[in-house]
């Protein structure tokens, strides 16, 4: 069981919603630098690497200093992508998922992560999420919620609200995009038998939940918005110069 850890940044040029968002400019630096930059910030990595289907972006990473990999354009799920990559490093016992959307991905939350997975061995993965916010609505579809026990163990995770508020108000929490895996669930993740929670949801986690996985949850006491649309990009660019980063 290696103790090395890999981090990885999928990133796709073919986004629905926005694309070409990888290369999208915050400033004068495309998104996908200041993801890279934030993450390489992080101590917990042995390696960090892009993994994209776009020689644009491969590209444009090897430009500004960073490690790239080109992987195949045929994947269906993010998950699929970090597996190609994971068979091209061997040698790293802790594959950690970190979205290529999210240029300010704080370092304390990719740590408590991380630090969570590795003192945790024994649970498949690891992620985050980070209490809702007054001016967040918790029935936004595209705000997953997840409820979690006291040990940190996730129970569920929803785009309904979860827990609802049957009785008085309910405490709610946001889902973010990053997962820590041990190396050997991250590679059999396709054996498992295809979960009806994660068919209605639309979430692939929920298919290791519902096979019986642990899912570690590190709860962060804030977090910065990810990028889905052009909004949003106008939104972080704003924090940014906020920040004095641009």
């Amino acid at each position: 069981m290696s103790d090395q850890i890999l981090g990885v940044i999928p990133a796709r040029y073919a986004s629905t919603r926005f694309p070409g968002k990888p290369l999208a400019l915050i400033g004068t630096k495309p998104m996908i630098q200041w993801t890279y930059h934030h993450a390489s910030l992080s101590k917990s990595f042995h390696r960090l690497v892009v993994a994209t289907d776009d020689k644009r972006i491969h590209d444009v990473v090897l430009g500004f200093g960073g490690e790239s990999i080109l992987t195949s354009p045929d994947h269906p799920t993010g998950t699929d992508r970090i597996i190609e990559v994971a068979n091209k490093y061997p040698n790293y016992g802790i594959i950690v998922n970190i979205q290529g959307d999210e240029p300010g991905m704080e370092t304390s939350l990719i740590d408590g992560v991380v630090g969570l997975k590795t003192k945790h061995r024994d649970w498949e993965m690891t992620t985050a999420a980070v209490p809702f916010t007054t001016d967040e609505d918790p029935k936004d579809p595209n705000k997953v919620k997840v409820v979690f026990g006291k040990q940190g163990r996730a129970n569920y995770f929803s785009r309904s609200p979860i827990p609802a508020s049957f009785k008085g108000e309910a405490k709610y929490h946001r889902h973010l995009g990053i997962y820590a895996y041990e190396r050997d669930f991250l590679l059999s993740y396709h054996e498992l038998p295809t979960s009806d929670w994660e068919t209605v949801e639309s979430l692939e986690q929920l298919r290791a939940l519902q096979n019986g996985a642990t899912i570690g949850v590190y709860l962060s006491d804030k977090a910065n918005l990810g990028v889905d649309s052009p909004a949003d990009l106008e939104v972080v660019t704003r924090e940014f110069q906020k920040m004095g980063l641009i």
